[in-house]
């Protein structure tokens, strides 16, 4: 597809993979800013940019607008040390001024009060994008305002310490905003609390691997990089604070050690959890792990991700014809919306921009670009902490994200089947596929159907995780949850097993409790564009291909594989699912040889003479080769 502002030629010499150089970002960040202040009201104070409102309303949409771009005019605009051939930050300096004049005001230009996240809560989110603009700008537009202006966005940010943040991430908002204020001597025991209180939430809600969860419950997912990462490291990077730095740092870097296997081959990122409508700001973790130093890639490494990731989205679509990032993931798509999300939203990819601190002679950009990750041989990681396990397969270059324990329930919250949510639910996700959604059959999908209701997965109880010499394992637990009747049956659980080796999945579900009359269904990938296969080995009766109509963020419509059968009580399960591979022969047939289950363990055998034994309560997973069976 065709990119609606012009780039520099690209340069295969120092980034063979994907052409891209920092000229490149720096064109897409004025590219992209230069149509969204088509939209700008006369005072240059909000961005009605067009498309659906949100639910915050038009003001809180057009503040949107204003705060995110700003974003990406000042890493634009301090990654070239104050140069600003556009002008970009006289435009925001006048709209900081109009904006802050009379908040709450019902005109042209007025900027909304923040208030608590339950009545008004989304300019609190926007303020930490103008701090940390105004933070990042502070030489070429904070200290040449006027006082009046200076102590008016003062008084407007300073809301945002008073007044109560979501029960997650935005807690870091707050610590935003009273990081600028110290930084321009307008500290005081407010924002002294402000930040205390982030970094203290930030130890509670650390799990380990480098990441952290959205909350009190087990939400992890894009978040980690464009949020938790990203607002202290870069925080402490740009106020010198060693201390913090090197207490955030290695949590950074055990990060990227992980999520860097999360990007495919051809730069998507993986398709999972919420917000996935900010796109290339999946790499913002990346950037923010180059500029500071604490990061475990090369520089080629890096730049091959965060470049790929950019080029991904712009060549599919990701901006529209008029310049502008829509609500979606290639194209518009509304399964990658949330109800929060409003015609401004995309531009929170502007956090990618980050990378752009890195000055010119930066190795991250002149650096010969390396492969990703995903681009070398076959790999299995296991994320033991959030309940992650990633497979990849240098050969097609897609990434496989098997799920057992980021769900987005938080712990206060019931299970209801009315709030299951594709973008968490599902047992697997990939750089090449989206969840279908809810009014499609749901891919990937265990389903308990007991007298005609289907079940849903909500809450998950991560059982471990690991692995060894070419494979790993992640288990979990969950209680079906249904949409009619009883929206729980007693004493019914599903324990589940993914076992990864090259690009082949064992799926294992040992279901206890079934009443009698209860009907088990599993699905694989759903796609077109990529085989899907899945195979029963153990329990499974039939096995059929059902459609999605609606299709995924990728493609419409889309297909997939399906095993059914009945069973009552206690039974074991197993199946064997691959993505991708080769397209003339089943890169499923012989590859397991022989599967048994007695009492609580259970064999597979692989056709290369490996075994793996599962055995339930407690749970253990082992793959290896068999002790030889010597008898007398």
């Amino acid at each position: 597809m065709s990119i609606p502002f012009e780039l520099p030629p690209e340069n295969r010499e120092v980034s063979p993979h994907t052409g891209y150089t920092r000229a490149h970002w720096e064109a897409v960040a004025d590219g992209l800013l230069d149509a969204a202040w088509r939209w700008a009201t006369p005072g240059r104070a909000l961005l009605h940019l067009p498309g659906q409102p949100s639910k915050s309303g038009l003001r809180s949409d057009g503040l949107e607008g204003y705060a995110r771009t700003f974003l990406a005019a000042s890493f634009r605009v301090a990654g070239a040390d104050g140069k600003d051939p556009h002008g970009w930050l006289e435009r925001y300096a006048a709209g900081l001024a109009a904006g802050t004049r009379t908040p709450g005001r019902d005109d042209a230009e007025s900027w909304p009060l923040i208030l608590d996240h339950h009545v008004q809560g989304q300019p609190m989110v926007e303020s930490a994008s103008v701090a940390l603009g105004l933070s990042l700008t502070r030489p070429w537009l904070w200290d040449r305002l006027d006082g009046d202006v200076q102590d008016r966005a003062e008084k407007w940010m300073r809301d945002a310490l008073t007044y109560t943040p979501a029960p997650n991430n935005w807690y870091l908002f707050p610590f935003t905003v009273a990081s600028f204020l110290e930084s321009v001597g307008r500290g005081d025991p407010v924002t002294e609390r402000a930040r205390e209180r982030a970094l203290d939430l930030l130890e509670t809600w650390y799990r380990g691997d480098g990441w952290y969860s959205d909350g009190d419950g087990r939400a992890f997912d894009h978040y980690n990089g464009w949020a938790f990462h990203l607002y202290p490291m870069l925080d402490a990077h740009l106020s010198g604070d060693a201390k913090l730095l090197d207490r955030l740092g290695p949590r950074l870097r055990e990060h990227l050690e992980g999520f860097s296997l999360l990007f495919g081959a051809d730069g998507a990122p993986i398709h999972f959890g919420r917000s996935l409508t900010y796109r290339f700001g999946a790499s913002a973790a990346v950037g923010v792990g180059a500029v500071t130093g604490w990061t475990p890639l090369s520089p080629g490494a890096s730049r091959r991700l965060i470049s790929g990731s950019l080029r991904y989205f712009l060549d599919r679509g990701g901006v529209a014809d008029d310049g502008l990032l829509k609500l979606g993931w290639h194209g518009p798509h509304a399964g990658s919306v949330q109800t929060y999300s409003g015609p401004a939203s995309p531009y929170w990819a502007s956090k990618a921009f980050v990378a752009l601190l890195a000055p010119e002679d930066h190795p991250l950009w002149t650096a010969t670009e390396e492969p990703a990750p995903s681009e070398g041989p076959d790999r299995v990681l296991a994320l033991p902490a959030p309940g992650l396990l990633v497979q990849s397969t240098g050969a097609d270059g897609i990434v496989r994200l098997h799920n057992h324990g980021s769900d987005r329930v938080r712990p206060h919250d019931g299970e209801s089947a009315a709030e299951a949510d594709p973008l968490y639910g599902r047992e697997a996700y990939s750089t090449h596929t989206g969840p279908t959604s809810q009014a499609d059959t749901a891919d990937n999908h265990l389903s308990v159907e007991v007298a005609g209701s289907a079940s849903v997965r909500r809450r998950i109880h991560p059982l471990g995780a690991g692995q060894g010499d070419g494979w790993g394992w992640a288990a979990s637990w969950h209680r079906p949850v249904f949409a009619s009747g009883p929206p729980m049956v007693p004493g019914l659980r599903v324990e589940s097993v993914t076992v990864a080796r090259g690009r082949h999945e064992l799926r294992i579900h040992r279901v206890l409790g079934a009443p009698y009359g209860t009907r088990l269904t599993l699905t694989g990938w759903a796609s077109q564009a990529h085989r899907s296969e899945l195979a029963g080995l153990l329990g499974w009766a039939e096995a059929d291909e059902v459609s999605a109509p609606e299709g995924t963020a990728y493609e419409s419509p889309v297909r997939m594989p399906r095993l059914s059968a009945e069973v009552q009580g206690t039974a074991v399960f197993v199946a064997l699912a691959a993505l991708g591979g080769d397209t003339d022969t089943s890169p499923l047939t012989g590859v397991v040889t022989e599967v048994t289950c007695a009492g609580r363990e259970l064999r597979v055998c692989w056709a290369d003479g490996l075994q793996t034994t599962v055995v339930f309560e407690p749970l253990r997973v082992t793959t290896g080769r068999p002790e030889p069976d010597v008898r007398d």
